[in-house]
């Protein structure tokens, strides 16, 4: 019973953590590079919006509530991240317009989409006679596990850049979110081609 947990925590933990498909990894990083330790309960609160978001598609899209192309949820995953990189530095010059009820609902959003793309992989190991329930729990808890040490990393690494290098935050959030634009951009297109081919 332990190691059919352990293994199911691990999977999720994996998938999310697996650099073949970094396109989550770099929705994390650009959601939480513009904030800070001294601002925890604010990513706390946004990085818990991409959970719920995740979590209802995740469940949906298991029990085979709702069906959708993956060809199109894996074109609409780099959308998001360069929908984010462009808040980012927007924000940057128009802070008045940082709203957290605003990003709180756009990142509710841009989870339900990921949800769909993290289902792929649970949808394909799950066998036809095995309750999803069960799976689908230790999955996402893994999935969680997973999301907390990409921003537990990200924000340490920010930190030591702008309090030990003497990087300016501002420099940081531009620099961070002008890299990931482009990356997600090309992945986008990439994805795009392969979809409308």
């Amino acid at each position: 019973m332990i190691s059919y947990i352990l293994n199911w925590i691990t999977i999720g933990i994996e998938h999310i953590l697996d650099f073949n498909g970094y396109d989550h990894i770099l929705f994390l990083l650009a959601l939480c590079c513009t904030y800070s330790l001294q601002n925890w309960k604010r990513l706390l609160i946004i990085i818990s919006a991409f959970t719920i978001g995740h979590c209802i598609t995740l469940a949906l899209s298991v029990s085979n509530t709702i069906k959708v192309n993956s060809n199109w949820i894996e074109f609409l995953i780099p959308i998001t991240i360069v929908t984010t990189c462009v808040f980012n530095v927007f924000n940057l010059f128009y802070k008045n317009n940082q709203k957290l009820s605003y990003l709180f609902v756009l990142t509710v959003c841009f989870g339900l989409i990921h949800g769909l793309g993290f289902s792929t992989l649970l949808k394909q190991m799950l066998s036809n006679d095995e309750s999803f329930i069960g799976p689908l729990f230790l999955f996402n808890t893994g999935i969680e596990f997973g999301q907390i040490l990409i921003v537990l990393v990200a924000i340490v690494f920010q930190y030591l850049l702008t309090n030990y290098f003497k990087i300016k935050q501002q420099n940081f959030i531009v620099g961070v979110s002008v890299i990931i634009f482009l990356t997600a951009m090309q992945m986008a297109a990439n994805r795009g081609l392969a979809l409308f081919s």
